[in-house]
């Protein structure tokens, strides 16, 4: 009996967003091990109390041979309550929140071996119950009311007595329509499906105030401190971002941590229908992901679709991941004995996610993380986070399981915790380069995983023989499109030979580009991100002239009529830039093209190879030699022939080398599923030989 007793574990204790969590937590816990819990006391706002139901085991109440009348009737009296379990669970609300803890973890009973067996199993859901009044009201029998309810829930072991008791309250009049106490299997999750009705605090907001999604509820933060999310073109306020507090980070990641047990166990192929389905769903609402793109970005509208339709090449990239980790197996390395490997996910992952692209970088890490069977936590950036919010929507509607996938907003703060927090167990980064050695130091020295994608200075060698309207449309596309956010724009071109036959050729090109507000059909570049990013921008420029640089075009002084206060910068092209120059080597990220000159192809690799970003170069030539040579010698991640930098397609990584990226596994391709899980390397032995039971101490060999 003991030992059965020490089998019952307590749930942890954690953090949750809401009583009904907590419950469920308790609740679904309990099951597990076998053991219903029951509310014993609730004060609803501020404590619950939850105790062990024992499962209906009731003392003996049948009369020995020599037992008193009085003695029976006692024992009547008394043997007809159930007999206390000393196991007692705590919630209280602080700050918000409701924080669990255990009082009495220990049980007096044996496990119930049969859940279905015991009382609560046969109670109705509070849907059920409402659903039974209705059909009370017309005119319907048990049996037939019973009936009905077996066709939603065809697990239902209550019986027609059951509802005749229940329409009997209703016609006393003494029975509302409540939660029951006895907490059997997905009972509160029925109440939460229930309740979800009610229109979320954070859509009541004028303007919205972006939830945070923690164990499948998205909810607003208990923070009174926001960031305007605001319309790049306009300066409207779009939204407001709220700076998540700890404890409900706290509350994220302990979600993330109780999801992923399940998760892991869940089928392979499993995982891939929900992704089949949610990729399904982008294409459905690929109008409203690029419209919120455009409204927090900037970029237009065209963009903002390919922004969308990269991410989800990276959706459809996790559909078939289950051909992409299977193991190897190798027969009989030794007599008998049999040796294979496995991948296996690693637990609770987090994403850290820049500004330019809002619906592409999320999808690049969560999709992949959570179908190896990890649990996400994920952080968009607080400039445009609507597109993530909506991305997770979408998935928890294509049947992502509660706790799965959590979003928390924040800044510094929320970046430290997820840095910080022993639970999670690889971090992916995406952003600005000072940034990304903070991320990388802090994560690594607490022992994660972690990938930091950083700054980018992305050049383009142009050769001599190099087809000139082709090279044209790549440069100024390359180096302007998006406003230049992003980081596999163009930004610094080395004209091999001289600039003199490409510069008045290239100005043209660039000054046929549109600048306008996002959704304005005519758009070709939309406004940069804040006003802060174009004063950093217009300053760059203005020292590299004072520096002895050209200003060959100058698009800073753009007003685009009807957004007047847009953050606009029109094409801008520099020429005659040095590498000793601050405008080369800083990271633009704006429509600004610096151009240089180099007297060979060795020059110019020669200045590609010194600076310290290698994230991505492009050749344009007509020449193999030329391109062969190139490929070779440039010390970049990515490298372009004839063709500017493009993110590469999902089964192909995202390679960037030198200070731009920093860990050992990229995104993307195999080692995007390698960075995502690890490697486990089993060996076997099933021999049954005469002779076998003496033990050796030599090392296995064939």
């Amino acid at each position: 009996m003991e030992g059965d007793h020490a089998k019952m574990l307590p749930p942890s204790p954690g953090t949750f967003v809401d009583r009904e969590e907590l419950i469920q937590h308790v609740g679904d816990f309990a099951v597990s091990q076998g053991y219903v819990v029951t509310i014993k006391q609730s004060k609803r706002d501020r404590v619950v109390v939850l105790g062990c139901d024992r499962g209906g085991v009731y003392r003996n109440r049948r009369k020995s041979a020599d037992e008193s009348s009085a003695e029976c009737t006692r024992r009547r009296k008394t043997g007809t309550r159930l007999t206390n379990c000393p196991f007692e669970a705590v919630g209280k609300k602080d700050d918000g929140l409701w924080v669990l803890t255990i009082k009495n973890g220990t049980h007096n009973h044996e496990p119930i071996k049969d859940i279905s067996e015991h009382p609560s199993a046969r109670r109705f859901t509070e849907r059920e119950i409402l659903l039974i009044k209705e059909m009370t009201e017309a005119g319907l029998k048990p049996r037939q009311i019973l009936k009905r309810l077996r066709q939603s829930n065809p697990d239902l072991l209550s019986t027609p007595k059951h509802v005749y008791n229940v329409k009997a309250k209703l016609r006393q009049g003494n029975m509302t329509v409540r939660n029951f106490k006895s907490l059997g299997p997905q009972k509160s999750a029925v109440r939460n499906n229930y309740l979800a009705v009610t229109k979320p605090s954070w859509r009541q907001r004028d303007p919205p105030r972006v939830p945070n999604l923690i164990g499948g509820r998205f909810v607003d933060s208990q923070s009174f401190t926001s960031i305007d999310v605001l319309n790049p073109a306009t300066q409207q306020v779009v939204s407001q971002v709220p700076v998540t507090t700890i404890e409900e980070f706290k509350a994220a990641v302990f979600a993330a941590k109780r999801a992923f047990p399940l998760w892991q166990n869940t089928p392979i192929v499993t995982r891939q229908r929900i992704m089949f389905k949610f990729q399904e769903l982008i294409r459905r609402d690929i109008d409203k992901l690029a419209r919120i793109i455009t409204a927090e970005h900037g970029k237009t509208l065209k963009d903002a679709y390919g922004d969308v339709l990269r991410g989800l090449e990276e959706v459809e990239h996790a559909c078939g991941l289950a051909t992409l980790q299977i193991g190897e197996f190798v027969s009989n390395v030794s007599n008998g004995t049999d040796s294979y490997s496995i991948r296996e996910p690693l637990g609770v992952c987090a994403g850290i996610c820049p500004f330019d692209f809002p619906a592409m970088i999320p999808l690049w890490m969560f999709p992949i993380s959570v179908t190896c069977g990890n649990t996400f936590i994920l952080k968009p950036s607080e400039k445009d986070p609507g597109a993530a919010v909506m991305l997770a929507e979408l998935a928890v509607e294509a049947g992502l399981p509660n706790g799965v996938l959590n979003i928390v907003h924040g800044t510094n703060d929320i970046v430290n915790a997820i840095c910080d927090d022993d639970d999670i167990k690889a971090v992916s980064f995406v952003g600005p380069n000072a940034a990304g050695a903070y991320v990388y130091a802090r994560a690594s020295a607490k022992g994660k995983r972690i990938q930091s994608n950083v700054g980018a200075k992305n050049h383009a060698v142009v050769m001599p023989d190099a087809s000139v309207e082709a090279t044209l449309n790549a440069l100024v596309a390359a180096g302007f499109g998006a406003a230049g956010q992003k980081c596999v724009a163009l930004s610094t071109v080395v004209f091999v030979g001289g600039l003199n036959p490409w510069e008045d050729k290239l100005v043209e090109h660039a000054k046929a580009i549109n600048v306008n507000e996002g959704t304005e059909s005519d758009a070709d570049l939309g406004p940069v991100i804040s006003k802060q990013a174009k004063e950093q921008i217009c300053r760059l420029v203005q020292a590299g002239v004072d520096t002895g640089a050209k200003l060959v075009l100058d698009g800073r002084n753009i007003v685009v009529p009807g957004y007047e206060h847009g953050n606009f910068i029109g094409p801008t092209i520099l020429s005659n830039v040095t590498i000793n120059m601050e405008c080369y080597k800083e990271e633009f990220f704006g429509p600004v093209l610096l151009c240089m000159r180099a007297e060979s192809i060795e020059e110019a690799i020669n200045v590609v190879n010194r600076n310290k970003y290698g994230n991505g170069a492009s050749i344009f030539t007509t020449s193999g030699v030329a391109a062969r040579k190139f490929r070779t010698e440039i010390e970049v991640g990515q490298v372009g022939i004839n063709v500017p930098i493009s993110v590469p397609l999902p089964f192909s990584s995202f390679t960037s080398c030198k200070p731009s990226f920093a860990g050992d596994l990229n995104l993307d391709g195999k080692a995007g599923i390698q960075f995502y899980t690890r490697g486990k390397t089993v060996t076997q032995q099933w021999k049954d030989l005469p002779g076998s039971n003496d033990a050796s101490l030599a090392m296995a060999s064939s």
